[in-house]
């Protein structure tokens, strides 16, 4: 079944830039939402950003303004692009998909998601 892989995770400075991709394989990414979470040190995964299947988009208040969801169907990929990074940021980010069987739903709590990559490292700090 669908297989995610996340990549472009990194080291950055307060104020950077980083961009994540999150690669599919094994089926389209088509009718799924598409989500961003972040592990906190207990260990749960906090929504950052999703997307929906129509490009419906919600972000946490802590990244609104700074990050930006984004996919690209025809490569079968979606995107974070990381902007005024903070120390705040730092943590291991997964994307994560779920088939949508109503079109327009973004979901933004982990547990709504079947499908989950192995995650990627930001640390943002000087």
């Amino acid at each position: 079944q669908l297989q995610l892989v996340e990549s472009g995770g990194g080291l950055v400075q307060p104020g950077g830039s980083l961009r994540l991709s999150c690669a599919a394989s094994g089926s389209t990414l088509a009718a799924h939402s598409i989500g961003w979470f972040r592990r906190t040190p207990g260990n749960s995964r906090d929504g950052v950003p999703c997307i929906a299947d129509n490009g419906n988009t919600d972000y946490a208040d802590s990244v609104k303004g700074r990050f930006t969801i984004s996919r690209d169907n025809g490569k079968n990929t979606v995107y974070l692009q990381m902007n005024s990074l903070k120390p705040e940021d730092t943590g291991v980010y997964y994307c994560a998909a779920q088939r949508l069987f109503v079109s327009g739903l973004c979901l933004p709590q982990s547990a709504k998601y079947d499908f989950w990559g192995q995650g990627t490292q930001v640390t943002v700090s000087s």
